[in-house]
């Protein structure tokens, strides 16, 4: 979005209208296709505070290199965050990002990666500021390369992760890998390709154990963010498609969600609290009446058999389980499942070995008059799902779409819409608990986009758990990302004032630094009341404008007072009981239409 203003910075100025309530739009029309990032107005104060590709990371001595420093690596993801309890501190905590990018770095180590520094809050401003560190190792600066190459060999694809209420953090290898060749992608990747005996795991069925090197990928691997070094690698756990996690208050139960389809939902259960190094792991069968199946996890033969030994177990299959979420309020666990093109197509050999569909698949695919396991069932947009840990029962919360599988034009397109959920994460905001839901939307076709839109266009959103089935006029917009990028990461901190979130491999036609991937922090919820947000919710009528572009009349959904400001953020003209406006004798050129509830439009004159 070519402005020279942002959302951050817009204020409707009409005459007798003002507002000191928080202006949101629900969602921006597909029109507007931004290049920065867009999030709320006032009190919310918006701030960049690690830039991928640009950023210096402090790297330890590996591979023969002695230590430095080296440009971050690209493709944020998942945000951990880890409070600082030292008496007398100033310092909030450290931040964890993860690194989608697989690439070779003799400084930074081969595969994935993850960053790590340290930040305090401004007194005057409440803003973030990242505080200079000397670690154990000697490293000194503000940001740091976690250390994996030395500790528990390479990385993988590092996408989500696990954030324990205690802040112990675990990085989640995504991208499946079958042999060698995947992980070495001709030097691209992970160079050493050598047999790897583990050591120093503290899990007994690993160490001293020789694997082949594409099988010491995929584990969650937990890393200490206070001095940038990988701990373990979590063979325990089982080997399979890592997404998402949530260690629950007991600090015994972890429950798992991996990016595959089929995917099972998983939990582990630790021995000693605290102690992850030994336990028992599950897989969730629905229709028995103890749904968690006892995975064998006697040898690392049956660490990197795990999702076999779920399908030998007929266990419940779900389509991309992503991340994991739990309300520290009602004690519910929640998951997105992302969803996906054709997962008839994906599963349909595990069900012919016996493992049997969520319900809610089977019903979806009864609805559309065929079977889950026939290529013609559609599940494009996925879902959150609730799951209740005390009696094992689980449902949809909020089903994505809407399911317009042949697509619809911009016109008659639903201004609300949930497409492809992946992030997720809680925020407590005046005494209530809100979902963060992210949007990873993995296609344009099927209905995600309006006819006609080429991209993915990413949101993030709010979500009241108080509200009994919720529906997509409930969601609450609070940002989106520019062109080309991924929406996630979405993490609180723990005093509840910022949400942080990344905004992953945008275009790189995108101006800097927004086409780099970014960490933001979105501060000021400790601001913000439920009255504020459900009178938002409330609004059930969403403006739209149509069409855009447009040469003489463009008609609005709804009558309107507006303000009406060209590209330099002046306004123009105020503009009252509205239906439609004529921008005959209007320069062609990009202006913004703010109505008198806060709704902010693109109008593109041409």
């Amino acid at each position: 979005m070519k402005l020279k203003f942002t959302l951050t910075s817009l204020a409707l100025v009409i005459a007798g209208s003002a507002s000191a309530q928080l202006q949101f739009d629900p969602h921006f029309n597909y029109d507007t296709v931004p290049e920065t990032v867009l999030v709320p107005a006032s009190p919310i104060k918006q701030q960049v505070l690690f830039i991928g590709g640009v950023d210096m990371v402090q790297t330890s001595a590996m591979y023969g290199n002695p230590a430095g420093q080296e440009v971050a690596k690209q493709w944020h993801d998942f945000i951990g965050f880890t409070p600082d309890t030292a008496a007398g501190t100033q310092d909030l905590g450290w931040i964890s990002i993860n690194h989608e990018m697989v690439l070779s770095d003799d400084k930074i180590g081969d595969g994935g990666g993850m960053t790590v520094f340290k930040v305090r809050r401004d007194p005057n401003t409440d803003s973030l500021i990242v505080v200079n560190q000397t670690l154990n190792d000697g490293r000194t600066g503000k940001f740091f390369n976690v250390d994996f190459v030395n500790h528990v060999g390479e990385t993988g694809m590092n996408c989500g992760g696990i954030n324990s209420l205690d802040g112990r953090i675990w990085s989640a290898e995504e991208w499946f890998r079958y042999d060698n060749p995947s992980i070495y992608d001709n030097g691209n990747g992970v160079r050493d390709t050598a047999d790897y005996t583990i050591a120093g795991s503290g899990i007994a069925i690993a160490d001293g154990q020789t694997v082949r090197k594409f099988e010491n990928f995929n584990y969650m691997v937990e890393i200490d963010p206070r001095q940038a070094v990988a701990v373990r690698k979590q063979y325990n756990w089982g080997r399979q498609e890592f997404e998402g996690g949530v260690v629950m208050p007991d600090n015994k139960t972890v429950f798992l969600g991996a990016d595959a389809t089929p995917a099972f939902f998983g939990k582990f259960v630790a021995d000693v609290a605290g102690d992850f190094t030994s336990g028992t792991l599950y897989a969730f069968k629905h229709d028995r009446a103890n749904p968690w199946v006892e995975m064998r996890m006697n040898d690392m033969n049956d660490v990197v058999s795990y999702a076999q030994q779920a399908v030998d177990s007929n266990c419940t299959m779900f389509n991309r389980n992503e991340w994991v979420a739990l309300d520290p309020v009602s004690g519910m666990v929640y998951f997105t499942e992302t969803g996906r093109d054709n997962p008839g197509n994906a599963w349909a050999g595990e069900y012919a070995d016996g493992c049997v569909f969520a319900p809610h698949h089977t019903a979806r695919a009864t609805a559309q008059g065929t079977t889950p396991e026939n290529a013609a069932y559609k599940d494009f947009y996925g879902r959150v799902m609730a799951f209740n840990p005390v009696n094992n029962t689980m449902s949809v919360l909020i089903e994505g779409g809407p399911d317009l599988y042949n697509g619809a034009p911009l016109s008659s397109y639903p201004s609300r819409h949930l497409s492809n959920p992946d992030g997720l994460a809680t925020i407590v905001i005046d005494q209530q608990t809100y979902l963060i839901i992210q949007e990873d939307l993995n296609g344009t076709s099927g209905g995600r986009v309006p006819d006609g839109v080429t991209n993915r266009d990413c949101e993030m959103y709010l979500l009241d758990l108080s509200i009994a089935n919720p529906t997509w006029d409930d969601l609450i917009r609070v940002a989106q990302v520019p062109k080309g990028a991924e929406i996630t990461g979405g993490r609180a901190t723990p005093d509840g004032k910022t949400i942080l979130f990344n905004s992953q491999h945008p275009s790189g036609s995108n101006p800097f630094p927004f086409n780099n991937s970014l960490t933001f922090a979105m501060t000021g919820w400790d601001q913000v009341s439920t009255s504020d947000l459900k009178k938002i919710q409330m609004d059930k009528s969403v403006f739209s404008l149509y069409p855009n572009p447009t040469t003489r009349i463009v008609h609005f959904s709804q009558e309107v007072d507006f303000g009406l400001y060209n590209a330099e953020g002046n306004l123009v003209k105020v503009y009252r009981g509205a239906k439609e406006l004529d921008v005959q004798g209007f320069a062609p050129g990009v202006y913004m239409i703010v109505t008198g509830t806060g709704v902010t439009k693109k109008l593109i004159v041409q």
